[in-house]
């Protein structure tokens, strides 16, 4: 009763602002140094992410070789551990950038993003290339303190695991992006923000349990990447056959995991968002 007697009076109870849609090209951003800040950001949050969660999975490794002197096979932090990680990683990191970049550290957030005209087109491919480079350089100084464990094992390089066929790596990196994408719209959305503003703390913590979630589920079939730098960087330092063959299923899967949760979000659980209504 109370909300038809808002909407008799002419009264709107919407309590947030949407913002507008980011324009297709917007060239004047470039002479910004906000722009430059915010792909500095990008890079710095993207190396920092690939060292410290390649140095975990190589760590694991190590400890739990059985055919290295004191290994243990049931040694390290496993599955459970690695997905804590990359996990971690991400709220801590979105908690730091979001004021400056949005804290994407994935192109695949990135694009589906630019889907939902959340950011430019200029901006979603610089954003691209400073993961990419961020990710690149992450891995190297890994290869570069820690030579011999990065080549023994593997650099973290994302690649299908035996006994999976490409159908599965690829539909896990779909399923994998798309919970996370969605994480991101639905932690990130004008609404919610409007009502969570008081504890800043929820959406880098939503996104990063949904990383760690995604990992838990999907290690053992493609190591997970639902992140196309965190697979891009260690293809590119490690630079074997192996990586590579399988390295189109981590942009082909993400981007297409990306487009839908953007496609859901604007066109499904936000169609009509723009109009004047009371909140529920």
């Amino acid at each position: 009763m109370a909300k038809d007697d808002v909407s008799a009076r002419g009264f709107s109870g919407k309590d947030y602002q949407d913002p507008p849609p980011a324009p297709l090209f917007d060239a004047a951003e470039v002479g910004k140094w906000s722009f430059f800040r915010a792909l500095i950001a990008e890079f710095v949050a993207t190396l920092l992410f690939l060292y410290i969660t390649i140095l975990i999975i190589i760590g694991y490794s190590s400890q739990s070789d059985p055919h290295k002197l004191g290994g243990n096979a049931c040694g390290g932090v496993g599955i459970l551990g690695i997905a804590w990680g990359f996990g971690g990683m991400i709220f801590i990191l979105v908690y730091c950038t979001a004021g400056i970049s949005g804290g994407h550290i994935n192109p695949a957030v990135t694009f589906g993003l630019f889907l939902a005209r959340k950011v430019s087109l200029v901006r979603a491919v610089a954003y691209m290339i400073a993961q990419c480079l961020g990710a690149i350089c992450g891995t190297g100084l890994v290869k570069a303190l820690q030579r011999d464990y990065f080549n023994r094992y593997g650099g973290g390089a994302n690649q299908l695991a035996h006994g999976y066929s490409k159908g599965a790596g690829l539909g896990a990196e779909i399923i994998g992006t798309f919970i996370l994408v969605y994480t991101v719209f639905s932690a990130t959305d004008a609404k919610r923000n409007a009502r969570d503003s008081h504890v800043p703390v929820l959406a880098p913590l939503s996104i990063g349990f949904a990383v760690f979630m995604v990992h838990l589920a999907t290690i053992p079939i493609t190591g997970t990447s639902i992140n196309p730098a965190r697979s891009f960087g260690p293809a590119v330092i490690l630079n074997r056959e192996k990586p590579w063959d399988d390295h189109w299923m981590f942009w082909v899967g993400p981007f297409i995991g990306a487009a839908i949760a953007a496609l859901y979000h604007q066109f499904v659980l936000r169609a009509g968002a723009g109009r004047s209504h009371p909140s529920v």
